[in-house]
Parts: C-alpha cells; sequence; structure tokens
C-alpha cells in the first residue's frame, strides 16, 4: 500500500506512510511512533543527519504534510487492475483531457487514471506537466460540474507535491481557479482547494504570491467562519503556511480572522491557537487581540488542557501579548498563568519549557494593573 504514496509521505526510518509526522530539531520529518522509538532506545542523534539532539528533543507536528497525506488517503482508492496492456497508455489519457471535443464521461474517467497513476509516478507527474495539460486540467477546475471539479483538483493536488512544479502551477495561473473554488464550490472541493495552497506555499514566493492574490486571505478567513469541520481545519493549516510570509499576517487580520480564530479555538480547536502564534507576530494581531476579552480565557484554557503543541503556541502568544500590553499582563496574572508556567517550566518538552520560562520572566517584571 506504502509504494502507492509519494516517498515524501514515508517516515525514513520505518519506510512506512506516516501517520502523524513531526518535525525533529534537525528539520527532518519522521512518523512520531518511530522517532520515539528511536529516542527510548537511548539514541540522541538525528537519524539522517547524525548531528547530536538536546536530551529531550521536541517533536514538533506536521500539520501541512498530515493535511496532505490525509487528503491523499480521501481520494477514491484504486480498484482490482486490469492487465497492463489492457490499461490505456498515459499519453491517451492526457489527450483526453487536453482534447475540446472529448465528452464529460472520457475526461473524468481519464482524471480519475491519472489522478491514480500520478501517485506512483514522479515521471508522470513530469510528463503532465510539459504537455501542456496544467491548462486543460485548471479549465476542469473551472467547471460548473461538481463532479469534473473536484476530479481536476485530486489531480492539481497530486501535480503540486513536486517541488519543481510549484512555481510553474501558480505561473500557470493556478491561484486564481483555487480562490475561486474556495468561494463557490463545493465542500469537498473547497477542503481540497485548500489543501493546494498549502502544497503551493511550501516554496517561499508562493507564499507572497498566494498572499497578495485578491481575496486569497479572505476566502480562507471566510471558510474559517462559515466552513463545515473538514474545510475549517483546512483552512487553517493553509492560513498557518501563507502567514509565516511577513506581510500576510497583516492581511489576514485585515480580513476579520482574529475574531473567528479565538472563537474556533475556544471551541477546540487548536490549529487556530497555532494560526493566533503567527498573527501575534505583527502589531496589528497583537492590537486586534488585545481588543478580544476572550482572547485571553482561551490561550490559558488551551495552556491548560492542550497538546504540547498548543500548550507551546498558547505560551508564546500570550508572552507575546503581555510584552505588549501590561494591562493584559495585569489579567493573565489574575487568570492565575504565573502558576501554571512555574509548574511547566519543568516540562520535558524543551520549547514548553523554554516558552513558560518566558513568560514567567514577562509575568514577573509587569505591575499588577487594578
Amino acid at each position: 500500500m506504502a509504494t502507492q504514496f509519494p516517498d515524501d509521505f514515508k517516515c525514513p526510518i520505518s519506510l512506512e506512510i506516516m501517520s502523524d509526522p513531526v518535525i525533529l530539531s534537525s528539520g527532518h520529518t519522521f512518523d512520531r511512533a518511530s522517532i520515539q522509538r528511536w529516542l527510548d532506545s537511548g539514541h540522541r542523534t538525528c537519524p539522517i543527519t547524525k548531528l547530536p539532539l538536546p536530551d529531550h528533543p521536541p517533536l514538533i507536528p506536521n500539520h501541512a504534510l498530515r493535511s496532505l497525506i490525509s487528503n491523499y488517503t480521501l481520494l477514491s482508492p484504486p480498484k482490482s487492475q486490469p492487465n497492463p496492456s489492457q490499461q490505456p497508455q498515459p499519453q491517451t489519457l492526457i489527450s483526453a483531457v487536453i482534447s475540446p471535443s472529448s465528452p464529460l464521461n472520457s475526461r473524468l474517467d481519464s482524471l480519475s487514471q491519472l489522478t491514480r497513476l500520478s501517485k506512483l509516478d514522479h515521471a508522470l507527474r513530469r510528463q503532465l506537466t510539459e504537455s501542456g495539460a496544467v491548462s486543460a486540467v485548471l479549465n476542469c477546475v473551472s467547471s460548473t460540474e461538481t463532479v469534473l471539479q473536484e476530479k481536476a483538483l485530486s489531480l492539481l493536488l497530486n501535480l503540486s507535491l513536486d517541488d519543481d512544479n510549484k512555481v510553474g502551477l501558480v505561473a500557470e495561473g493556478a491561484i486564481g481557479r483555487v480562490v475561486t473554488v474556495l468561494r463557490i464550490g463545493s465542500p469537498d472541493s473547497r477542503a481540497l482547494g485548500c489543501t493546494i495552497l498549502t502544497s503551493l506555499a511550501v516554496v517561499e514566493v508562493n507564499k507572497a504570491t498566494i498572499g497578495a492574490y485578491p481575496n486569497a486571505i479572505q476566502a480562507l478567513v471566510t471558510l474559517l467562519n462559515n466552513g463545515k469541520v473538514r474545510e475549517v481545519k483546512e483552512a487553517a493549516t493553509a492560513l498557518y503556511a501563507i502567514c509565516s510570509f511577513p506581510d500576510n499576517r497583516r492581511r489576514a487580520v485585515e480580513c476579520g480572522a482574529v475574531p473567528i480564530l479565538v472563537r474556533i479555538g475556544g471551541m477546540g480547536l487548536e490549529r487556530a491557537v497555532e494560526v493566533l502564534s503567527v498573527l501575534v507576530k505583527c502589531k496589528e494581531g497583537r492590537e486586534e487581540m488585545g481588543r478580544i476579552g476572550r482572547c485571553l480565557r482561551v490561550l490559558v484554557k488551551v495552556i491548560k488542557n492542550g497538546s504540547e503543541r498548543g500548550i507551546q503556541c498558547g505560551l508564546f502568544t500570550l508572552n507575546s501579548l503581555c510584552c505588549y500590553s501590561e494591562e493584559i499582563c495585569g489579567e493573565a496574572k489574575r487568570e492565575g498563568v504565573l502558576e501554571i508556567c512555574l509548574g511547566l517550566v519543568e516540562d520535558y518538552n524543551e520549547k514548553v519549557r523554554s516558552n513558560a520560562l518566558s513568560l514567567v520572566q514577562t509575568l514577573s517584571g509587569c505591575r499588577l494593573v487594578e
């Protein structure tokens, strides 16, 4: 089963598809269970680089990769395979997608087969991009036929997985087509569109291009507010990826992301707090969070009860707000944050300890505002 996925989806240790990918401090991604076994065996070097690791290496969830793997598995699984000699050749399938005269059923079948085949074959993905098929796939993305649109998006997601393709797809106009899908597509199409943006945003220049595209960030924020569960998660993941580019943080705040993120963060979606931890790095984000009284309570809740990653992001966000506002600092002290942090400075997770210690220092230095 694992051979049906791109190699980047496989854990370097187990060579199996990752179910919970995490990033080691060396920058490499592993499946959590595999790298944890490696560490539990006493190893304190990266399995790939052999560079030394700290005593308690933090394992940071790779949400972007997990989202890509999750969406990949949602695509229709392959059925029993006919004799290879009876299967259409890739060029025949590509021609059926490109030809304006191809009937709908032929396009649907060709897109389905190309999506399945391109999972296995990097060379086929390259052939697709070099054959002129991208333009035809993008035209299908813009189709009013929901099924055709979803199948084209699935193929487009496959094509976006190769770093060599990411800039080329943007140059072909992929962002505009995907943004339109985010606004008026079906729920499944919108979720796939978010995942495609996350994939394209792996390349730094694409983050700037996506953020500057009219209504791109606004469409993601609207999905955060109005989408179904899968759409909300994928929109938050895309925003997190895109807003690592500084100019996009301000754009997201101006689109009204902060109050929505606070609301859904309060409902238990920790990924919203992760996005807040990026937006708090800009002045506009800090000001907006400071105006939302509920924001502090949501952050405190995550710090008390969240996952390691959630606690880390909650501590960082709250520390940034306390450095920005003595009033927030005083309110945090009244909420018992100092006592919570004193308990976390002994945490085995290095980044949780570091962020907790920074917040303790900030809270200890501020006056209690009556």
